[in-house]
């Protein structure tokens, strides 16, 4: 089953930490990605660029409306994806766990793929 890791994380607060500390947390990345693909579980990644560069697409009296910025106000924001084949969510989770920005206030979101 293929299971979505939607990473979340204040950008504020990510551009809080130190540089090296972030390129240690995306090495750390970089090394749980090869553990994956190694596996032959990691299918997809994707980064984001940050919010302040979204464009939201609303439709308003049936004309599309476009706005600046993410859709909602949140906290946290949507950095990146990962698109992981795993036996099923237990083993999902085990790898959102792995990830290198939780103990620096990041979140991770597992969600199945529909068939």
């Amino acid at each position: 089953m293929q299971y979505l890791l939607m990473c979340c994380f204040n950008e504020a607060q990510w551009n809080a930490i130190p540089e090296p500390q972030r390129e240690a947390i995306m090495r750390d990345y970089g090394a749980l990605l090869q553990s994956l693909d190694q596996s032959g579980q990691h299918l997809a990644t994707g980064k984001l660029q940050p919010t302040a560069t979204a464009t939201t697409v609303r439709s308003r009296n049936g004309k599309p409306v476009l706005s600046d910025g993410p859709f909602a106000e949140t906290k946290e924001q949507l950095g990146g994806y990962h698109l992981v084949e795993c036996r099923d969510l237990d083993e999902a989770i085990s790898i959102a766990k792995r990830f290198p920005t939780l103990p620096f206030g990041g979140a991770v979101e597992v969600r199945a793929l529909e068939a």
